[in-house]
Formats: structure tokens, C-alpha cells, sequence
């Protein structure tokens, strides 16, 4: 082989070595860009799961805050009330209970972020620029509450017999318009049919702690000797009544008649709004006509007079809601009716409202019997819904976490410190030496542990 043949060789040798080398270099270079590729998908889903957890928790406890700070400004309440009293005192009158919180985003929005801070200084005329560490930065909150004692209690089947007969009034008057009819006469998901009758003694009988049948029909009396029915039994998948007060409202959903369209209808019209929900499973009984919607009150009026001309023609109960609404609107919330009494006075023509009502064309109401209608009735709220919403924004994306807690201020001290749940002050203890020093210590922890809470005692809390 000549010099010049081996050149060419070396030269073709080092050029197979020269494309082999490039060819590991490349699959070098894409195996690393696959592998950083990978290691990018891994490390950015795991920061965003970071930031989604970590927004979360503040979101979390944006939303704890709105319900502590709500439990608060319904707590001081009777405060603010104390301070119009010598007004009413005057006119010879207790002053009503004041709904604060009908408008907890103004006055929270100390607490919440910027445009809640200028909301309240609208409304308190405060300069808060000046404040240090108050507000939100991160995120906001947003707190709507609902007045339970404003909506037809169907807890009150678990209750004594008076009870049965009062809710199986109100459930058949809110039942009971032409409008419904459809609603009644065709079959459920399980292909039967239930109508008013069975509907509201299913309300019942699913709270009661018997195995009766609570018969809702006023003309034969609510007394029964019939045994429950076997409807639940004979389902694709068998459960039993309860025989129990129902725990949350979504328990409803189980009791036979509530279909989604009942559902829709008369529990919850609107889930986005849960100011219009109609029922409730949490409140003290009685229905707060200061506070409860247009509808809910027809049903109350005419479980208390069902032969009323607003509860028998239609347009007497269009008339009724309208007036209703309007006068809601007039007033921004504020209460219409100091005392049960003021509202039946005012639905048989009398008082202050009852003239204007007339004037309407509304008809006056004769109720069957004016003292039990009016046990029925209350002016004072005790029970409510929390319904707080802590947002966080970040990029391209917002995080919500939403809690709902229901409040019971029944059996609470007030706010003003020295107060106990009777009026009174707290018990004091006095530590003696020794072991009687000890058990005084431990006595006097266990008393102060069981004094109810200045917020009210939670009834349910649930976190979505």
C-alpha cells in the first residue's frame, strides 16, 4: 500500500471516529435534555403543588378569621343595642335586635384587604392609612351569614307533640298554593308518588323518635295509630328512619317527597345565594319576622290562619309577598316589628303597618288563635350561618377554600367583661396551701373551661 492510500485511510478512520463522537455527543446532549425536561415537569408540578398547598393554608385561615371576626361582631350586639335604648325608652318601647350581620363586609373590611378597607371607611368616616398591621395583604376573605331562626325549623319533628302539629302547619301552608300541583302529582326517581301529605309526614317522621305515623292532616287530627310506613325498606338500596333530629340539611335528601325538585322548590332555591334557603335543620324554633323572607312568612301566617283570603286566592299572596318585599326594601334591613304581637297586629289591620297593608288591597287576617300563632314568632335571632371565603390570588390561578360553621348564641355571656350567662359574674376561686389548694386550682379551671364562649357554641362546621 502506497504512502498516499494510507493517508486516505487514516483520513477516512479519523473521520468514522469524528461522526462516531458526534453521534455520542448528540445522544448525549438529547438524553440530557430529555432527562432536564423531565427533572422541569417534576420540579415545576411540585412547586405548584407547594403554592397551591402553601395558598391553601392562608386561604385556610383567611376564611377562620372571617368566622371568628363575625362570631365577634354578633357577640357585641347587645353592646350596640344598650346604646339606643334611651332612644325607645322614650317611646315607651325595648329597642329590636339590630342585624349587624347584615352588613359584616363593611364592617370587617378593617380586616380584609384593601377595598374592604376603603369600605369601611366610607361607612365609619376612619382614615385607616395611618393604621399598623391591620388588613389583609396576601389575599381577602368574603363572609356572608344567614339568619337560621328566619327559615321553617324541620328539626322541630324531634320535638314534643305541640311542635309536630306547629311544623306540620307551616310545611302544609308552604306547600300548599295551586302553583305546587304539578310538583305533587308526578313520581319521584323511585317511580312512586308522594303528595303533600306524605311529603310533610316524612319530615317528620324521619326527626320523631316513635315508630307512629304523624299524620299532617289538620281536618283528621295529628294523632295516628298507624305504624310508620315500610317506603324505605322497599328501596333498591334499604335504609331506615333515623328516628332522630337530622344533623346537617343535606340529610333531606334521604327523606321521601324530597326530590330535586322539591328540593329546589322549597329547601334551597338558589345554592349560590343561601340567604333565600327556605328550611333549616338548626334554630331555636321559632321564626323571627323581623328577618325571614316574604315566602316563608306567608307559610307562617297561614299555618296560623289557614282560612285567610291571602292563604286561599293567589292574588291576595302575590300581594302579600310584594308588600312584604317592598316594605323590606324601605326600611335597608332594619326591623319592621318590635314584639310578636306588632306583626299580628299588623296582619289584622292594626298598629303602624297593618292601615298601610290595607291600603294595598291586602285583606285583614283572623288567626284561629292569636296566642299559640304567637308562640310561634320570635324578634330575636339566636342561631346563625357563617359562611366565609378565603381567597388567595396567584399567578394565573385563585385559590378558595370555604368554610361553613353554624353558631348558637343561646346560652352565651356577654361581651362586657364582669357578665356572666345568667347576668351574673363568674364564679372565683380561692387557691388554699396543700392539696386543698390543688383540687380549689382544678375546681375553679373546670368551672371557667365549662363557661359558655362570648362566640357561641359551634353546631357545625364544615370545610370544602
Amino acid at each position: 500500500m502506497s504512502g498516499a492510500e494510507r493517508a486516505a485511510a487514516r483520513a477516512r478512520r479519523r473521520k468514522r471516529e469524528r461522526g462516531v463522537a458526534l453521534i455520542m455527543v448528540l445522544g448525549a446532549i438529547a438524553i440530557m435534555i430529555v432527562m432536564l425536561a423531565e427533572f422541569q415537569d417534576d420540579a415545576g408540578a411540585e412547586y405548584a403543588a407547594a403554592t397551591a398547598a402553601r395558598d391553601g393554608v392562608q386561604a385556610e385561615y383567611f376564611a377562620r378569621s372571617a368566622v371568628n371576626l363575625e362570631r365577634l361582631l354578633i357577640a357585641s350586639e347587645p353592646t350596640m343595642r344598650q346604646a339606643i335604648t334611651p332612644l325607645f325608652a322614650l317611646m315607651r318601647q325595648r329597642p329590636p335586635q339590630l342585624p349587624v350581620w347584615e352588613y359584616s363586609d363593611r364592617i370587617l373590611g378593617a380586616f380584609n384587604d384593601s377595598d374592604g378597607s376603603k369600605d369601611f371607611s366610607s361607612l365609619s368616616g376612619l382614615d385607616l392609612s395611618l393604621s399598623k398591621n391591620l388588613g389583609l395583604k396576601a389575599g381577602r376573605f368574603e363572609v356572608t351569614v344567614v339568619d337560621e331562626d328566619a327559615k321553617l325549623n324541620v328539626n322541630m319533628g324531634a320535638s314534643n307533640e305541640i311542635a309536630h302539629i306547629r311544623l306540620s302547619k307551616e310545611l302544609m301552608s308552604a306547600m300548599a298554593p295551586l302553583q305546587y300541583n304539578t310538583l305533587f302529582e308526578q313520581r319521584d326517581a323511585t317511580g312512586n308518588f308522594s303528595d303533600r301529605l306524605t311529603t310533610c309526614s316524612a319530615l317528620i317522621d324521619w326527626a320523631d323518635p316513635d315508630e307512629q305515623l304523624f299524620s299532617c292532616d289538620a281536618t283528621q287530627g295529628p294523632s295516628s295509630n298507624a305504624v310508620e310506613d315500610s317506603y324505605y325498606q322497599m328501596l333498591p338500596k334499604p335504609y331506615r328512619r333515623k328516628n332522630a333530629p337530622y344533623d346537617s340539611l343535606e340529610e333531606l335528601h334521604m327523606v321521601r317527597g324530597v326530590s330535586d325538585d322539591f328540593w329546589s322548590t322549597f329547601v334551597d332555591p338558589e345554592p349560590t345565594d343561601p340567604k333565600k334557603r327556605i328550611m333549616t335543620v338548626w334554630g331555636q324554633g321559632t321564626v323571627n319576622v323581623n328577618s325571614a323572607n316574604a315566602l316563608t312568612l306567608y307559610g307562617v301566617v297561614c299555618s296560623g290562619a289557614p282560612l285567610a283570603e291571602m292563604c286561599i286566592d293567589p292574588m291576595q299572596m302575590q300581594l302579600f309577598v310584594m308588600a312584604m318585599t317592598m316594605a323590606r326594601g324601605i326600611t335597608m334591613g332594619a326591623p319592621l316589628f318590635g314584639t310578636p304581637r306588632d306583626f299580628i297586629n299588623a296582619m289584622e289591620g292594626k298598629g303602624m303597618i297593618g292601615p298601610m297593608l290595607t291600603l294595598m288591597g291586602l285583606k285583614p287576617v283572623k288567626f284561629q288563635s292569636e296566642s299559640d300563632f304567637a308562640n310561634s314568632l320570635s324578634t330575636t335571632s339566636k342561631v346563625f350561618s357563617i359562611y366565609a371565603v378565603g381567597v388567595v390570588k396567584g399567578f394565573r390561578r385563585e385559590t378558595r377554600v370555604k368554610i361553613h360553621t353554624v353558631v348558637d348564641f343561646r346560652a352565651t355571656n356577654d361581651l362586657l367583661p364582669g357578665s356572666g350567662p345568667a347576668g351574673g359574674t363568674p364564679a372565683q376561686t380561692t387557691t388554699a396551701p396543700g392539696q386543698a389548694g390543688t383540687a380549689a386550682a382544678m375546681a375553679g379551671a373546670m368551672t371557667t373551661a365549662l363557661q359558655p364562649s362570648v362566640g357561641g357554641q359551634v353546631l357545625y362546621y364544615e370545610i370544602e
